[in-house]
């Protein structure tokens, strides 16, 4: 199978980028510890090397994996089932924790995945085993072909569940479109419920078309609505309790993110509100705050309040992290594959695609880069430290 996929490239490869499309797929599978994908249009340099630590404390499962789907799970013995797919970098906010201040450099489109290539690429991830898919940016909405690319999906045999997370800032007038295109769950991000702070966080107007969104969610039917709030220092832990009261009368769980370090956007440990105050600030207002039982692959602390029809939670990716349960992988705008978020290795797909490499070699890359992934991610400080893309680019 190697030799054919090496075949493949060399014969059908472009002129202009004929050593850095062997490479883009090839490294991984030869084991070399440098990330893939390197183009001269590429901003994934060696600066992306792994950084994820080592420890061998992941808790292994038992996993209904066929041999078809041996390429979702990893060392460790976890099965992937979740893939986020990231649509654009583009988006019509400039979240301070996104984006730096100066912006970023985009991909050129035509190095982002057509609409072809994801549909494609997302059918290889659905007959393998993976049984959700998030669609994130950038800003998903602001991708005009959103609408047919949630059809093409939703229509992928095995998938259970097409996600979205999303701003919402267009994403009322969108969504009744995008529930019948199939979208089933939705999350949006709000990180303040005052309108000129949303203002100063966003650099940008628009926080009455979100809370519209999170209404017209609710009234389309979407159980629950989830609304992700970063919490910083001094920005917005002050609003903990306001953005609970949302979850008292309506199915809204609101899920408390802990501040994350990503390039450019200015990372303190002195901005970073751990979960266990957050809690505690809940319990204090609070009474009859339960914690739920979590599934193994949660991300999320989950909690039900005495009296409120929706719920709470917390993700607690910087003091208390969840490796052991980790299922999720990452395909980035410019096809680029990423099996942890906080791992800056990443390994092109866009590259081989282009080449013309079939679906078993795809497979054998993917695979590959899978049974690389680390048994958890660095700690805080050493996540703080290493160079990893923008938020932007990553996709939420």
């Amino acid at each position: 199978m190697m030799r054919r996929c090496v075949l493949a490239l060399t014969r059908q490869r472009r002129p202009d980028r004929a050593v850095d499309t062997v490479r883009a797929g090839f490294q991984w599978l030869a084991n070399i510890s440098s990330p893939v994908g390197a183009t001269e249009s590429q901003r994934c340099s060696n600066t992306y090397a792994t950084s994820c630590a080592t420890a061998p404390d992941i808790l292994s499962r038992e996993t209904s994996a066929s041999s078809s789907s041996e390429m979702l799970v990893d060392s460790f013995g976890r099965f992937h089932n979740y893939l986020r797919i990231s649509l654009t970098e583009r988006c019509n906010l400039r979240c301070q924790y996104c984006m730096p201040a100066e912006g970023v450099e985009l991909t050129p489109k035509s190095e982002l995945l057509s609409h072809d290539e994801i549909i494609r690429i997302a059918n290889l991830f659905v007959t393998s085993g993976v049984e959700k898919i998030r669609l994130t940016g950038g800003e998903p909405t602001v991708r005009k072909d959103i609408e047919d690319i949630c059809l093409h999906l939703s229509s992928l045999k095995g998938l259970k569940t097409l996600a979205m997370t999303t701003n919402g800032i267009v994403l009322s007038k969108k969504l009744p479109k995008l529930k019948k295109c199939g979208l089933s769950a939705l999350n949006i991000s709000l990180d303040t419920l005052v309108p000129a702070k949303f203002e100063f966080m966003t650099r940008r107007k628009g926080h009455s078309k979100v809370m519209e969104s999170i209404d017209a969610a609710v009234d389309l039917g979407y159980n629950p609505v989830k609304v992700n709030c970063v919490i910083m220092r001094g920005m917005n832990d002050d609003e903990i309790c306001s953005f609970v009261e949302l979850t008292r009368h309506k199915p809204i769980n609101v899920r408390f993110i802990e501040f994350m370090p990503f390039d450019g956007n200015v990372w303190n440990v002195k901005k970073l509100v751990p979960y266990a105050e957050m809690l505690d600030k809940v319990r204090q207002k609070f009474k009859g705050v339960e914690r739920l039982q979590d599934h193994p692959t949660e991300t999320a602390k989950n909690f039900r309040i005495e009296g409120h029809v929706g719920t709470i939670s917390f993700i607690t990716s910087m003091t208390e992290h969840f490796c052991a349960g980790c299922n999720r992988l990452r395909l980035l705008a410019d096809g680029n594959f990423k099996v942890c978020l906080f791992g800056p290795s990443e390994v092109s797909l866009r590259e081989p695609i282009r080449a013309g490499v079939d679906d078993a070699g795809l497979k054998e890359i993917i695979g590959a880069a899978v049974k690389r992934k680390k048994a958890k991610h660095a700690g805080m400080f050493d996540i703080a430290k290493t160079a990893n893309r923008p938020m932007i680019h990553i996709g939420g």
